[in-house]
């Protein structure tokens, strides 16, 4: 874990990490934070020359407990691929197992697994440095042009550094704004569609139903549903290893302002969503909820346990006086083939059926990043009729509203966050009061790291 987070808090996040992978199968807390790993310098963008290669040799896949059953299947698909598979952390919640054991095979000479998966979509920021980064640049024919072309709009930027692709998107994670229709109608309540519609709903609900809710702010990923959809320039890559942060920019300070008025109201919760005592005790009282698109089934399905046909979703909320809504990002999983290996063919073509194939994306738990995918996925999901109506439109428009001035950094947004964000709020504080402290830590980690903040 961030060595910013506390102990405890790091205790904790292991903890409910490990209850939600147990019950929920094939299906992803993508929403996790990357590690800190040591300045590095930028990788030159010469030519990718692969070591020798030995063709039929063994492959060793790292994944999370998550996607070996993906890999499982791969394998008894291609019973003539030898492999050896090894489940580790995915490196989610801010967890660094990836990085470290990649330092320590960068010193010894060997031992770097030939394809890994991470949970943490900023892996890439340093899987993509160095002399000789782990992650093969996939685009200097490692994976096929017009399987890269096949992804979402903007799906493979977190990969994208010097020119070059460094991994392939597992999933998007693209926030929308769920909600419980039912409710919604008992109570007499319209979805809104701006943020100030939000705001006027979350305390009239404040007033006509309290304890009932239509947000949360106590989740390390907070900032990411709010604050990124709001345009807030709290990591924004303005060139190499140079980031703009500016929490006191109008489009931060106007969502800080809006969640403090919901908080003091008392309908967005200063907790997480999946600590013991929101789902039983505030589960059945969500109204509303900002989210990624991998909450509908991880977390209102097989976590609240939502019974079906009560769940929908609306399209991103925007500011009254901005030409159109944006969304952020909450993690979305990365594959990279290691430039290191030996059998680069095996690599790749099961990286390529982990992200691509229907077989496996079509009925995965997360809105998958390749386009083909993601048209099979969103049928398989009608067909299930777990939700109100059909998410498929929402899901596709949102897809491609994702701002673009939320950059992936090598720190950790959501650690930082958790460290200094979450503690003030429990101790009586405002996000508007917290929002020098915050950006302080930020620019402190990140010069820490070997950034230029203007």
């Amino acid at each position: 874990m961030n060595d910013d987070v506390p102990v405890s808090s790091r205790r904790w996040l292991r903890r409910t990490a490990v209850a939600v992978l147990g019950t929920v199968s094939l299906l992803v807390l993508a929403a996790c934070g990357s590690a800190d790993p040591t300045p590095t310098t930028a990788s030159s963008p010469d030519a990718f020359t692969p070591v020798a290669q030995k063709e039929g040799s063994e492959i060793t896949v790292w994944a999370d407990a998550t996607r070996v059953p993906g890999v499982q299947a791969y394998q008894k698909a291609h019973p003539n691929v030898k492999i050896k598979i090894v489940t580790y952390s995915g490196d989610a919640n801010g967890a660094n197992d990836l990085q470290t054991k990649v330092q320590l095979f960068d010193r010894t000479g060997s031992g770097w697994p030939d394809v890994a998966f991470s949970a943490n979509v900023n892996d890439a920021s340093w899987a993509s440095q160095g002399k000789t980064p782990y992650a093969a640049p996939v685009n200097q024919g490692v994976i096929s042009q017009s399987t890269l072309k096949g992804f979402a709009d903007g799906a493979l930027n977190p990969c994208t550094f010097n020119g070059n692709t460094y991994c392939l998107r597992n999933d998007l994670a693209q926030n929308v704004l769920w909600y419980n229709k039912s409710l919604m109608e008992k109570f007499g309540y319209s979805v809104p569609t701006t943020w100030e519609e939000y705001q006027a709903l979350g305390e009239k609900v404040a007033e006509e139903h309290p304890g009932y809710l239509v947000g949360t702010a106590g989740d390390a990923w907070s900032p990411e549903v709010y604050f990124w959809a709001s345009q807030c320039p709290a990591s924004t890559a303005t060139g190499a290893k140079k980031v703009k942060v500016d929490l006191r920019d109008a489009k931060c300070t106007r969502m800080a302002k809006l969640l403090d008025a919901l908080i003091a109201k008392g309908s967005v919760s200063k907790d997480t969503v999946f600590s013991a005592g929101f789902v039983k005790n505030q589960a059945s009282k969500v109204l509303m909820l900002p989210g990624p698109s991998w909450f509908g089934q991880v977390l209102f399905n097989s976590t609240f346990k939502t019974p079906k046909g009560q769940i929908a979703a609306a399209s991103p909320l925007k500011f009254e006086g901005d030409a159109k809504n944006h969304t952020g990002n909450v993690g979305g999983g990365l594959w990279f083939v290691s430039s290191h290996s030996k059998n680069l063919k095996a690599s790749a073509d099961l990286v390529t059926w982990m992200t691509t194939s229907d077989a496996y994306q079509g009925t995965a738990g997360t809105y998958p990043a390749y386009k083909k995918a993601a048209v099979t996925w969103l049928a398989n999901q009608k067909k299930t009729g777990y939700f109100a109506e059909d998410v498929g439109p929402v899901f596709t428009e949102s897809a491609e509203l994702i701002w673009p001035g939320w950059s992936a950094t090598q720190y950790s947004q959501e650690a930082i966050y958790s460290s200094t964000v979450v503690p003030a709020l429990n101790s009586g504080k405002t996000l508007t009061d917290t929002l020098d402290t915050w950006q302080t830590a930020i620019i402190n980690k990140a010069k820490s790291l070997g950034y230029t903040v203007n």
